[in-house]
């Protein structure tokens, strides 16, 4: 396998990750965190959706920087095309929460990463969110996930980080298992 003189170096710090959830074990309501976007309204389709501040450890915390959006819908759906759909966000998030799995158990496993490369496909039968059929969901009927990772291991050691990271994900948790959505007007 590795040897103990072997730098594997991935840039995750597993350290302070094992350190936070010995941590979090002593206190689990700090486990306890509210993530937000904050999106307006431009024109059409359009929104600027931005994320800066979450709750966490029991207090506001804020990200080093604010960061912004846009989200559109194309131009085939008489739309402005000024960014990318909603649902392709979904499928943003699901690549980078995967792929971040991935390099998180590669580190704690003593695994050098040479290159992690994610391909998100989702099938949708808009007829759906058109109105057209009622019987046609509005989501995602199917979802891949196509990983192609170069790496000092074996492809069962391989296999094996790709499922720890989908068994851990957020995402992929979201995607796959009911979650209760309240939506208000204020």
């Amino acid at each position: 396998m590795h040897t103990a003189t072997q730098q594997i170096d991935n840039g995750v710090n597993v350290t302070a990750l094992l350190g936070a959830r010995e941590a979090l074990t002593q206190a689990p309501e700090a486990a306890r965190f509210t993530w937000r976007a904050h999106c307006d309204w431009i024109r059409g389709t359009h929104s600027q959706i931005a994320v800066e501040d979450f709750h966490g450890l029991g207090e506001t915390q804020r990200h080093r920087s604010r960061f912004t959006y846009q989200a559109d819908h194309p131009e085939v759906f008489a739309a402005e095309d000024h960014g990318p759909t909603p649902v392709e966000y979904v499928l943003v998030g699901l690549a980078a929460c995967l792929t971040a799995g991935v390099a998180a158990v590669a580190q704690h496993r003593g695994i050098q990463l040479r290159s992690v490369k994610a391909m998100v496909e989702g099938d949708m039968d808009i007829q759906g969110i058109l109105g057209m059929d009622p019987e046609v969901r509005n989501g995602f009927d199917d979802i891949r996930v196509t990983f192609e990772i170069d790496a000092d291991a074996s492809r069962a050691d391989i296999e094996a980080l790709v499922a720890q990271s989908q068994k851990r994900s957020a995402v992929y948790d979201l995607l796959t298992n009911p979650t209760y959505v309240k939506v208000e007007l204020k």
